[in-house]
């Protein structure tokens, strides 16, 4: 298999690279050669990255793909993304391109929560290189990785041996040789033999009160003025210095906006909006695990919550003086039994969560759960303390995010049922889509009249579906719904007409709208935004948005969450 086409920089296949941009899907590009220096892991030994040619490249994946065997999955895949990435085309780099051009999936009716072949191949393509470049490509002078999350290739110079991929590193489990939660506590009982009921009753007291002892030294650490990060922050002195766990030659100060992937080691990951997610940093105690493959639904990106950190722990992240928006991330795993399995969070000795169960919160396993928290202020030391505190089971998180805030008012929510992200005319930025379940994409390019930004009306989600979004549970919200008729009247079929489609739309079980038919307010191709008021979010902090066919499928193109708060 040659790798042939223009180059990414539009020059020859000899062309150095040092100056090409890497199109990311998102309408902005990133600096190449400043993403592979990003993408070094910032507690191990980067690779060099000198900038590799075009031609290096190509053969490079020439090698790659002539061990993979003919007619293969993983040949046709790593030709799909090895022939868009040569010829600049690394828009269509993404799950629903990949599922429909590589694997024959039907464009009207795939659903990545449903369908999980192309993350299955790209998990496979990943253990294929690791294992090829930990064999016989192990001295080759450029190696290839595809990050996890994300189908764009990165090529890499390696000057002292293989770089170990980031998508298979091993997070060995916590033993209990490790102590209790990883906590150094207690000691390994022999295979096999049980200990009598005195000494069980005792372990279990004995654990009790080193818990209880625990936490409060947590709870102490992190809520105590403590000098030294005080003095080091005053003095302009690196955190590093001060803070456990913190990214090397860190300034005094996060770089925000942050994005933590808890329990995760290994390179940056970026998202499918274009964001960049850090290895875990920051934080104290707790153990780290690697989920199963299963896939996690009500997201795009898995990436976010294939680790967590787990234990009693915290993260204490040196903050800018200024109020910020955190987003914690989590998703609870199959369960052994049927019983709640709670913990609580504290951001600066608050309880922001008590008794707080993820697979209730989530309404059950390998279901993404968003928690969202405005008006967040580092405390007088100029750090964020956040403790996970287990009360039946164990505390977990899976990511964190810390945005500049808005004081009072959460940041706008804006989705787009497509793949990639959408910026309007106005500038403001559409994320793509996400915190759905059920129903199916189509994108059908048609021409919408009636609006400033008709590429917003693109594609739509159909069907019978549901989206979650995460919002402060102590504001009030506007909720915006763009919808465009494009398959009844001149639509794709040209037939039909009123009451062709009717469905309703239902917001944490209140009717919003009720035999809604968009050919009959708007007529076929025309653009029909739908605006309500004053909405409550549950006390999971979500607004819980149903479309409900009545006549053929509900549909909608665009979702945006607005605070209300003055």
């Amino acid at each position: 298999m040659k790798f042939k086409g223009i180059g990414r920089a539009g020059g020859m296949a000899g062309e150095d690279r040092s100056a090409s941009m890497l199109q990311l899907g998102t309408g902005d590009s990133y600096d190449r050669t400043a993403q592979e220096k990003s993408l070094s892991s910032p507690s191990q030994a980067a690779p060099d990255i000198t900038p590799s040619t075009v031609q290096e490249e190509r053969q490079e994946l020439d090698a790659v793909a002539a061990t993979l065997g003919n007619s293969s999955r993983l040949l046709r895949l790593i030709t799909y993304i090895g022939e868009n990435y040569f010829q600049g085309k690394t828009d269509k780099l993404h799950e629903y391109d990949i599922a429909t051009e590589v694997f024959g999936r039907s464009k009207d009716t795939f659903n990545a929560g449903e369908d999980a072949i192309v993350r299955v191949e790209a998990h496979r393509l990943r253990k294929r290189l690791a294992e090829y470049y930990a064999g016989e490509g192990k001295d080759h002078p450029i190696h290839v990785s595809i990050p996890p999350g994300a189908y764009i290739p990165i090529f890499t110079r390696q000057t002292s041996g293989p770089a170990k991929l980031n998508s298979e590193i091993a997070l060995d489990p916590p033993t209990i040789e490790q102590g209790l939660n990883g906590f150094g506590v207690g000691a390994a009982a022999q295979p096999g033999a049980w200990p009598p009921s005195h000494i069980v009753v005792m372990a279990a007291a004995i654990a009790a009160l080193v818990l209880t002892i625990l936490s409060g030294y947590l709870l102490f650490r992190a809520y105590s003025a403590r000098k030294d990060a005080v003095a080091a922050v005053a003095s302009g002195a690196a955190a590093s210095n001060v803070q456990q766990n913190a990214p090397a030659n860190a300034a005094p100060y996060a770089e925000v906006p942050l994005r933590i992937l808890a329990g995760y080691s290994g390179k940056p990951q970026i998202d499918t909006a274009g964001n960049v997610w850090q290895p875990d940093q920051y934080f104290h105690l707790g153990g780290r695990w690697n989920r199963p493959d299963s896939a996690v639904t009500r997201t795009t990106n898995q990436m976010l919550f294939s680790h967590w950190r787990n234990g009693n722990f915290s993260y204490d992240v040196p903050l800018r003086p200024g109020v910020y928006e955190l987003h914690l991330y989590f998703v609870a795993p199959e369960p052994d039994s049927n019983e709640l399995s709670t913990f609580s969070v504290f951001a600066n000795g608050d309880k922001v969560l008590a008794g707080f169960d993820v697979r209730s919160d989530a309404l059950g396993a390998n279901i993404a759960d968003e928690r969202v928290f405005r008006d967040i202020t580092p405390a007088s030391d100029g750090m964020l303390h956040l403790l996970f505190v287990e009360i039946r089971g164990l505390a977990m998180l899976s990511a964190m995010e810390i945005l500049p805030g808005t004081p009072h008012r959460q940041l706008p929510i804006r989705l787009v049922t497509q793949p990639s992200p959408y910026t309007d005319h106005n500038g403001q930025f559409w994320r793509p889509d996400d915190h759905y379940m059920n129903g199916y994409t189509g994108t059908k390019r048609m021409k919408i009249e009636g609006t400033l930004d008709p590429d917003l009306f693109a594609a739509e989600r159909y069907g019978h579906f549901t989206y979650t979004i995460p919002v402060d549970t102590r504001d009030r919200y506007t909720l915006i719904l763009h919808f465009a008729e494009f398959y009844f009247g001149r639509g794709e079929t040209g037939g039909g007409g009123e009451g062709s489609r009717v469905f309703r739309v239902l917001c944490n079980g209140n009717t919003l709208l009720d035999n809604f038919d968009i050919y009959q307010e708007a007529g076929s191709l025309h653009a029909l935004t739908k605006s309500f008021y004053h909405l409550k979010p549950s006390a999971q902090g979500k607004l819980d948005i149903t479309f409900e066919p009545i006549a053929n499928n509900a549909t909608v193109s665009g979702i945006e969450v607005l605070d209300e708060a003055q």
